[in-house]
């Protein structure tokens, strides 16, 4: 039985996800100045197998002692197949658990992956004494079996707060003609990228989950990044890895909605809650100057509005109510 969760938001901000490897001390105290939304330090691929155990320590070091005000804080392990998973995951939450956000657990598979993680985290949290269900899991898919699975593996715990795709290991494992990660493949004229992204954004929106873009490699390349984040902002993708200080600008930028935007979704919210008052006589619709607003604008306008309050957006329009 997978465990309680407490009233913790699921939904933080992570339009920039920021790697850092956790074998490495000068990138992990360069990492907290830096704008991301998130930070997860990892001790998967950005590790060498001789690394990890002392990266568990100095992880656990960092996330206890460095100032990450305003960041979600992550600790990505490596995957079940390993023989490292269980004493990254009781290492890490042991020594930091209540400095610590989530786990991000990658090559996920299956259901049953997702709630091993979940019980080794309850039974940590009793012994520790720690709040049973805050800490959260990111489930990253990057195989063909692991998309097969995805809705399973969004309902597999009420830890879940997000699912990441993971570009690299999933074109190697669909044997994808391209050795660039996150670019089009070679002889393929629409995106090879879209039916993947839409499932994982099924899943994720299906089960009230965010969905985050994996890495871009060519990290120098911020042009390209722009072009391959905006794909996934465009399907509604909540943010994206950045590999690089480069990438943190543009990734926030453009998770983020314009300031035209979302002024207009806050103007949206105002005028709804207005026709439909007293006041404004409770019409189910009304005019925002020459658009029709009703309740599918709402949502809408929710979503673009919700986007921008957590980005820290201050809105440069007001609401005139309109004259009879």
């Amino acid at each position: 039985m997978t465990s309680p969760v407490p009233q913790v938001n699921r939904l933080r901000p992570r339009r920039s996800c920021l790697a850092v490897p956790g074998s490495n001390p000068r990138f992990l105290e360069k990492a907290q100045g830096l704008a991301a939304d998130q930070v997860f330090l990892d001790l998967e691929d950005a590790c060498a197998p001789l690394a990890k155990p002392e990266a568990r320590h100095t992880i656990v070091k960092f996330l206890n002692e460095g100032d990450w005000t305003g960041k979600t804080r992550v600790v990505r392990v490596n995957d079940w197949t390993t023989e490292w998973t269980y004493r990254d995951v009781v290492t890490v939450v042991e020594g930091a658990g209540p400095n610590l956000d989530c786990i991000m657990l990658p090559k996920v598979q299956d259901a049953q992956q997702v709630v091993a993680l979940d019980l080794l985290l309850t039974q940590i949290e009793k012994t520790m004494g720690f709040e049973v269900g805050r800490i959260g899991i990111e489930a990253q898919i990057e195989n063909a079996q692991g998309l097969n699975n995805v809705n399973e593996i969004a309902q597999a715990s009420p830890r879940v707060e997000t699912i990441i795709f993971g570009p690299a290991d999933f074109m190697a494992s669909i044997n994808m003609k391209s050795l660039v990660v996150g670019e089009q493949p070679p002889g393929y004229p629409a995106d090879a990228y879209h039916y993947i992204l839409m499932k994982i954004l099924m899943a994720a929106r299906a089960n009230n989950l965010q969905a985050i873009d994996g890495p871009y490699l060519q990290i120098r390349n911020v042009d390209g990044y722009r072009e391959v984040a905006q794909r996934a902002a465009a399907l509604g993708f909540d943010g994206k890895w950045v590999l690089h200080p480069g990438q943190v600008e543009a990734s926030n930028e453009i998770f983020s909605p314009s300031q035209e935007d979302y002024d207009h979704a806050e103007l949206i919210l105002d005028a709804y809650d207005y026709c439909t008052s007293e006041a404004g006589g409770k019409k189910g619709s009304a005019m925002l100057g020459d658009e029709m607003i009703d309740e599918a604008s709402r949502k809408m306008a929710l979503v673009i509005s919700g986007k921008g309050r957590a980005a820290g957006m201050t809105r440069t329009s007001k609401f005139e109510i309109p004259e009879a």
